[in-house]
C-alpha cells in the first residue's frame, strides 16, 4: 500500500523500511528531469526535511522526507539516468529507502483517495 504527502512524494512501506519517490503528478509538472541529487546512505532525516533536489528543463524542485529515519539505500540507476523518473515515477524511478524511526508517522500520510482529491483541487 502506498501513502502520499502534500508535497507530492509517495511512500511504500515494507516492514520498517519505506521506499520513497515523487508522484506521477509531480514528474508531469516538472517536465523532463535531467539531474538529481540523492541523499547519502546513512543520512538521518526528520519528517519534512529536504532530502533530494530534482532539476528539470523547467525548474528545480526539492523533495522532502515523508517520515523520519535513516536512509538505507538510494536508487543508483536513477542517479545515472534521471529521466527514469519521468518514465516510471511510482515504480522504477524510486529515489531512496528510509528506515522508519517512528511508525506512527505513517498514519499521518495521505491515502491514495485523499491524495487524488488534493491533486484534483490544484
Amino acid at each position: 500500500m502506498m501513502r502520499y504527502t502534500v508535497s507530492h512524494e509517495w511512500v511504500a512501506l515494507e516492514g520498517k523500511v519505506a521506499t520513497v519517490g515523487v508522484t506521477d503528478f509531480a514528474q508531469k509538472e516538472l517536465g523532463d528531469i535531467v539531474y538529481i541529487e540523492l541523499p547519502k546512505v546513512g543520512q538521518v532525516f526528520k519528517m519534512g526535511e529536504e532530502t533530494c533536489v530534482l532539476e528539470s528543463t523547467k525548474a528545480a524542485a526539492d523533495t522532502y522526507a515523508p517520515v523520519s529515519g535513516k536512509v538505507v539505500a538510494v536508487n543508483e540507476t536513477v542517479a545515472k539516468n534521471p529521466s527514469l523518473i519521468n518514465r516510471s515515477a511510482e515504480e522504477g524511478g524510486w529515489l531512496f529507502k528510509i528506515e522508519l524511526k517512528d511508525p506512527k508517522e505513517w498514519d499521518v500520510l495521505l491515502s491514495q483517495q485523499d491524495y487524488l482529491s488534493l491533486v484534483a483541487s490544484s
